[in-house]
């Protein structure tokens, strides 16, 4: 019987595990089509053999040739654990720290099947978003951080343990990279090829880094770009009978659906698979479901009549639902959407992420395999075909919104109409939701702030909630309108976050909140484990999609005007700057949210257990991984980050930024360049 005694104890290999194969009662991973040369694939095999003793490779070459050729990918199933993955007590891991017991129970968490997106290829979310690239570099990583002590480092590269390396107590346990690959090769045919041997992996944001909590967490982001949407589109955040139509329903867009109905809209979301749809049906994340495209359009006519929330799943392509509601306005000139956007996997749009809509989901999954180039035509074709339908529902009075999933960017690589006239090029026809909603919330401090109860207990889950909406209320009363709006939100948010049952998985919550309301509420966390109110340590983390942890062009950072959009000292500086001041672990990433080559973006853990240094660790680093960001975007000229970086200088004499001067005669630079 598998146990985490015996999943910690390294590979097993006297004797081998028996080869079980994949498990078809659980989602799979699409085939991945890397077109190795014969060369390639004896790499790949050989690298892949480097895990074990020679005595075994007779053994285990035939089958690794067989994953590698009929899944892409060597995945090593036969060493997937038989013990059910999930975040068990802190207290149940073998370790000699409990801060390796904290990343062991975040790992564990991230590749729970109620969680996972594809847990036997150890992807978490996004399609791609892998934990690790084999299941040898699971047990071999499990077993490090076994015997880890507080003076060693595990040192993570793109999914291999490099091993446990001297360090200081004060040092982060883990230091992670994922996909640090030499720009000039960091494309995306020439990662599956990286992948295939082995050697890089797509950690997606929070899955390489071990920090992702299930779909909650967007669903408060989420929640707060619908209200914010409403605000700014439709000049009011009374959503009732308003109709917000998007896609996807696996991994964090199948938080959707629960964002649509807290913010008080009716959410239409159309996905293909029928596995993430019902998944999220029967955990209540998804109201009602239907197949049927004109049950689905009654049913939104039902709802805008009587203005009661719903999340409505349609199992079918989100091209024939943007068509149909075209054909809807035309015949009828009911216009039935109000707000529109997409959630599919576009930074992987050909492997997974996206289906068109001229084929069935079978079809499509095994043209993608067998014929790429004609799946990539049609994955191009659909997409012209969707911002045609969107385009000519805008001019009639819809707001779309891209949401930062390389959607406007694969529609224009399409050649669809997305252009807009005069632009950068991080502007299309419609904005981006950081460009319009929360580029100016990340420039105000405000971001998407996690923690994980590692007692696995509700009862503490909800203890930490009332210490959270307690502090927010504090800090809440004392700050200007602009602000005061944005803890508003967040109160209401965290007030009724457990009536809303988001919890998959750990006993996690997500609360966007600025510099001063993380540190105080990680401060009151600490003293509540130090009194016992609070059972057991907490993780701290946070989306890597925040105010200072990605450089993102087409997402975190669209809103950077000043030429340096592309750059990425900002996501570097963080994971460095992290790592010095007292985070448990760090992880650097190349992709995440708009894909592979196109975002470097950094994240943490931090291990709160009630100890003073725990609290200075807290105060010291939570306060530069906001600072960080919004001194970059006060230096980019946006005004919020001006006026909030110079708050935090006030309130802290030992934090110093350079300030920019703004030039305020904007023909002096006309006369100036006609010289």
């Amino acid at each position: 019987m598998s146990s985490l005694t015996e999943i910690c104890s390294g590979l097993p290999l006297d004797p081998l595990p028996k080869n079980r194969g994949r498990d078809p009662s659980v989602p799979h991973a699409p085939v991945r089509t890397p077109n190795l040369t014969v060369e390639e694939e004896r790499l790949a095999l050989k690298n892949a053999l480097r895990y074990f003793p020679s005595s075994h490779h007779a053994s285990l070459a035939p089958e690794f040739v067989q994953e590698l050729r009929e899944f892409g990918h060597i995945y090593m199933y036969r060493f997937c654990p038989a013990l059910r993955m999930k975040a068990y007590p802190i207290d149940e891991f073998p370790c000699r720290t409990r801060q390796a017991a904290a990343i062991m129970l975040m790992i564990m968490n991230n590749l729970d099947p109620a969680v996972a997106q594809f847990p036997q290829e150890l992807v978490t979310y996004g399609g791609n978003g892998q934990v690790f690239s084999n299941w040898a570099q699971f047990r071999l990583v499990m077993h490090y951080l076994s015997e880890m002590t507080e003076e060693q480092t595990l040192v993570m590269y793109s999914g291999h343990p490099m091993g446990l390396f001297p360090s200081l107590p004060s040092s982060p346990r883990a230091i992670i990279t994922n996909g640090m690959v030499i720009p000039n090769y960091s494309s995306k045919d020439q990662y599956e090829k990286m992948f295939a041997l082995g050697v890089s992996m797509y950690g997606q944001m929070t899955a390489g880094s071990y920090c992702y909590i299930g779909p909650q967490g967007i669903v408060h982001g989420t929640m707060l770009t619908v209200l914010n949407a409403g605000r700014r589109y439709l000049g009011s955040d009374d959503l009732r009978g308003r109709v917000l139509v998007t896609s996807g329903l696996g991994g964090m867009s199948g938080a959707q659906a629960k964002a649509a109905v807290i913010a008080g809209c009716v959410g239409v979301i159309a996905e293909v698979d029928e596995a993430p749809l019902r998944k999220r049906h029967e955990q209540g994340w998804l109201m009602e479901v239907t197949g049927d495209l004109e049950h689905c359009i009654q049913r939104i006519k039902d709802s805008k009549k009587s203005k009661i929330p719903l999340s409505l799943g349609y199992h079918g392509n989100i091209v024939d639902l943007w068509e149909r509601l075209l054909l809807e306005y035309e015949t009828t000139g009911q216009l039935l959407v109000d707000l529109g956007s997409d959630q599919t996997s576009l930074h992987n749009p050909y492997n997974g992420g996206y289906y068109p809509v001229q084929l069935g989901f079978k079809e499509a999954n095994k043209l993608m395999s067998t014929e790429p180039a004609r799946f990539r035509d049609l994955v191009q074709e659909s997409l012209r075909r969707q911002i045609k339908a969107i385009n000519s529902l805008s001019d009639a009075g819809m707001f779309f919104w891209d949401y930062g999933n390389a959607f406007l960017l694969e529609a224009q690589r399409a050649g669809a109409d997305v252009e807009k006239s005069g632009a950068g090029a991080t502007e299309f026809r419609y904005p981006s939701y950081v460009q319009h909603i929360m580029g100016d919330i990340f420039s105000l401090g405000f971001g998407p702030f996690r923690w994980v109860c590692t007692s696995a207990d509700p009862r503490d889950l909800a203890v930490t909630d009332d210490i959270a909406a307690s502090i927010m209320e504090e800090i809440g009363a004392k700050v200007n309108d602009r602000i005061r709006q944005q803890y508003n939100d967040n109160i209401r948010w965290i007030r009724e976050a457990g009536k809303h049952k988001m919890v998959v998985g750990s006993q996690a919550r997500i609360l966007y909140a600025d510099q001063k309301g993380r540190v105080q509420i990680a401060l009151a966390i600490n003293r509540a484990i130090a009194d016992g109110r609070v059972t057991a340590p907490v993780v701290l983390s946070r989306d890597h999609h925040d105010v200072s942890g990605t450089d993102s062009p087409f997402r975190e950072t669209s809103n950077v005007y000043d030429g340096s959009a592309f750059c990425a000292d900002m996501a570097v500086q963080n994971f460095v700057g992290d790592a010095f001041r007292g985070a448990t672990w760090v992880s650097l990433h190349n992709g995440g949210g708009v894909g592979w080559g196109e975002v470097m973006n950094g994240g943490f853990g931090l291990l709160l257990d009630g100890s003073d240094e725990a609290a200075d660790r807290a105060r010291l680093m939570l306060g530069w991984d906001v600072s960080n960001g919004v001194a970059r975007r006060c230096w980019s000229g946006n005004s919020n980050a001006y006026e909030t970086i110079e708050r935090t200088m006030q309130e802290n004499s030992l934090l110093r930024v350079t300030l920019p001067h703004s030039v305020e005669d904007e023909q002096l630079l006309e006369r100036a360049l006609k010289l």
